[in-house]
């Protein structure tokens, strides 16, 4: 087939691109602006435009979108008035994997690390919704399975189309409520579907939904407070692992410091069990080496490390934020500086008072301005909310020989060069910190 990605810059829509062009179609797209996704792409063959024109609408015969692309746009407009098929992401993955065997990780927090673990242990194709480090992507192909390990998105409810063999879920706390009308019943509702369409199902049975399922699904439960054990941050090649015990499997060693880490790698442990020997496992989980911008060291001298990580929800930051401070003590580091950039006003403001606690511990607090992602601008008083903080509230951050500067009113107001030094967001913050225009 010939198929056209709208919003094609997007991670979720470029796996997607990438995993159908690796299957042998004629691949295209679209976004509003080049980023470093879609020069990937056309390194990869596939012709993207930008911005979103009629014209880049030819011959295809399928027509795929994210859903933040609104139904006037110029592409989707022309596509509809050829005849040709147009579908958005979550419809159009009842099409891409409805013949795989499919390994599919939902949840709230994690899931993109619980894919990438899965995908270190297991064979198989796999599309994460971030890069593995292990293989430089966020799409792996492998013709020789039908094995699917795929990152299963509640956002747009897409996860229920995921074609689900394996149901793994780590958590099912509300996020995205908005796109639920936040009716939690429906939420809720949607999590159980998704769980009980697949033969398999995976489950951390201490979440407080999933626990109201133990009568009524059978499925692999993990109870993580009793079932992994003798939990220990280590340094193997001066990189964080956290080493722990799990059931009566023995003990196992995965990359990145955290109680969270040893849940994600429990469940996708469980989950490859079912069909691989458990020395196997045990040997494969070494290869996974992290996320990009998940506790990504992205700087490394003596005296200081630089850490960029995607975490914009307060569950998220306040985990990574422990393993921030475990890291700390192992290398001898008594000051750490987080930057944070808030996600949406919307989610800043819902959960303003979870963000308030995140960042206990931390020498000094740096606060970038709210990366909107298209919401209209909202009054947030962050001066008077963080005052317990040594806060500074700058417009930009910059790099320079491992070296972070904030910046405010055009002025460098101080260089950071020593301790352990994380950004925190989803927006632009992660270019800003690897000092990438």
């Amino acid at each position: 087939m010939k198929i056209h990605f709208i919003g094609i810059g997007g991670i979720g829509i470029s796996g997607l691109a990438q995993y159908m062009h690796f299957r042998g179609h004629t691949v295209s797209g679209s976004d509003i602006k080049d980023t470093i996704i879609t020069q990937k792409l056309r390194k990869l063959g596939i012709a993207v435009t930008v911005p979103h024109s009629a014209d880049a609408i030819t011959d295809q015969d399928l027509v795929v979108h994210s859903a933040i692309i609104s139904p006037n746009n110029p592409e989707i407009v022309k596509a509809k008035a050829k005849g040709v098929e147009v579908l958005a992401r979550r419809e159009a993955l009842l099409k891409i994997i409805d013949d795989r065997k499919v390994y599919a990780v939902a949840g709230a927090h994690g899931k993109s690390t619980t894919t990438a673990i899965l995908t270190s242990i297991m064979n198989g194709s796999a599309i994460i919704g971030a890069e593995s480090k292990a293989f430089g992507s966020n799409v792996r192909y492998d013709s020789s399975t039908d094995v699917m390990l795929f990152e299963a998105d509640e956002s747009d409810g897409s996860f229920i189309n995921s074609n689900p063999y394996c149901a793994l879920v780590i958590n099912a706390e509300p996020e995205h409520m908005e796109y639920y009308d936040y009716n939690y019943e429906l939420f809720y509702e949607t999590y159980k579907a998704f769980i009980k369409s697949a033969p398999l199902k995976v489950l951390n049975g201490e979440d407080p939904f999933l626990a109201t399922l133990k009568d009524e699904v059978d499925a692999l439960w993990l109870y993580p407070t009793t079932e992994i054990q003798d939990i220990k941050y280590v340094l193997l090649d001066d990189e964080p692992h956290t080493r722990f015990r799990l059931k009566d499997l023995g003990a196992f060693d995965v990359w990145g410091f955290g109680k969270h880490i040893a849940i994600d790698a429990s469940l996708a442990i469980l989950a490859a069990q079912e069909s691989m020997d458990i020395e196997e496992i045990r040997k494969n989980i070494l290869n996974f080496k992290g996320i990009k911008k998940r506790f990504d060291i992205v700087g490394f001298e003596k005296d200081r490390v630089i850490i960029d990580d995607y975490g914009h929800h307060p569950t998220e930051i306040k985990a990574t934020f422990e393993s921030v401070k475990e890291y700390a003590s192992l290398k001898g580091f008594d000051q750490i500086t987080a930057i944070w950039q808030p996600h949406k006003y919307s989610r800043t403001i819902d959960n303003l008072d979870a963000f308030i606690k995140c960042f206990d511990g931390a020498a000094q607090l740096i606060i970038l301005p709210v990366w909107a992602a298209g919401e209209a601008h909202r009054e947030i008083n962050f001066e008077e909310k963080f005052k317990d903080y040594k806060l500074t509230i700058a417009d930009k951050i910059t790099r320079e020989n491992n070296c972070v500067t904030i910046v405010k009113d055009g002025k460098n107001l101080q260089t950071i060069d020593k301790g352990l030094i994380i950004g925190f967001g989803a927006g632009d913050i992660t270019y800003q910190i690897r000092g990438i225009e």
